[in-house]
């Protein structure tokens, strides 16, 4: 069996082949990847040798590629993670998102559909076990106030170009199984952490400006919540979902750690005066920056269905996945 993993050079792909491939070793896995800002090659260091994971630079937004990898790989399954991810980036340039999240998504599905299916609800032989995974996010439920937790029933309210690309990509999705009887699942997770996240994110920035003198920026007062999930633990929920998960359902993964933008700032700092001490605390680097348009107040993530369906559970709390992330980005930034 052949598995097509788009979007593996990334911070949540990476690490979910590393995983992956370290507990399915007969399974052969092809990265399609774009290799855009995000995307890195050495994230993949562990596995490059491995004979059962290639490699392939190409964009989803190419039909005619997606075509021919699957003519000639013959893939029965597929997990979707690539996607233009930051938000600060498509309030800047809309296009980008709309383009990969959207297009690219439909591009990869229509493929596939066409490459296991006769007709609508007709499987070709062979490919009874097909099945199309889908990667997103809790930003497609929009914002939350004080209270409440996003269910797979909250009704979507994207309020950035990325989460209304990432909205759309997943009414497609679930489009193909409702009209054609694909085998699809969808996994929402909350805000990830940890090894091999891009620089630009918020607990890479936080770490990087402390450990470099500069001013650590937090937006507004500091005190927008996320529901922070250790990247190993979303790799296993994910793991969950694609080989136990019912075809057409939606799996919300969230680590149950809500902390506020101002916490995490603290907690790094703190860690960083513990583990590499100087005159004067990294709390004095923090500085406060202009919000950023149309900032989601609160998302937090009911991890119950997943939990009681298929088992999972997050292992790591806040605390000590951020002690094994922190000692990943000092080693990176060679301090």
């Amino acid at each position: 069996m052949t598995i097509l993993i788009t979007g593996g050079a990334g911070f949540i792909g990476s690490n979910f082949i590393v995983y992956f491939l370290k507990h399915y070793p007969l399974i052969k896995i092809v990265n399609l990847d774009k290799l855009t800002y995000a995307g890195d090659l050495s994230n993949l260091n562990e596995v490059v040798n491995n004979k059962n994971y290639k490699f392939i630079e190409g964009d989803i937004c190419n039909r005619n590629l997606i075509e021919q990898l699957f003519k000639q790989y013959n893939f029965n399954k597929v997990i979707h993670f690539a996607a233009e991810s930051h938000v600060d980036n498509s309030i800047k340039d809309p296009n980008k998102f709309i383009n990969t999240n959207v297009l690219g998504t439909f591009n990869l599905i229509d493929v596939a559909k066409s490459h296991w299916m006769e007709a609508p609800n007709k499987i070709k032989k062979d490919y009874e076990e097909s099945r199309f995974h889908h990667i997103s996010t809790d930003e497609v439920y929009g914002s939350l106030g004080g209270t409440g937790l996003f269910t797979e029933q909250t009704p979507y309210a994207p309020n950035s170009p990325y989460s209304a690309s990432k909205a759309s990509s997943d009414f497609i999705v679930r489009s193909y199984f409702h009209t054609y009887g694909m085998h699809v699942v969808t996994t929402n997770c909350s805000n990830n952490y940890g090894p091999k996240q891009h620089d630009e994110k918020l607990i890479p920035t936080i770490i990087r400006k402390a450990l470099k003198g500069e001013s650590i920026p937090i937006y507004g007062k500091g005190d927008n919540v996320r529901d922070w999930l250790y990247v190993e633990d979303h790799c296993k929920g994910i793991d969950l979902a694609f080989s136990e998960g019912i075809s057409g359902e939606t799996y919300n993964i969230g680590g149950r750690n809500e902390r506020d933008n101002l916490y995490i700032a603290n907690t790094i700092c703190d860690i960083l005066d513990k583990e590499l001490p100087k005159s004067i605390s990294y709390k004095d680097q923090i500085t406060f920056v202009k919000d950023r348009p149309g900032h989601d107040f609160r998302y937090a993530i009911d991890a119950t269905k997943i939990e009681k369906e298929l088992g999972w559970k997050a292992e790591e709390n806040f605390e000590s996945g951020m002690r094994k992330t922190i000692d990943w980005y000092i080693k990176k930034y060679n301090v």
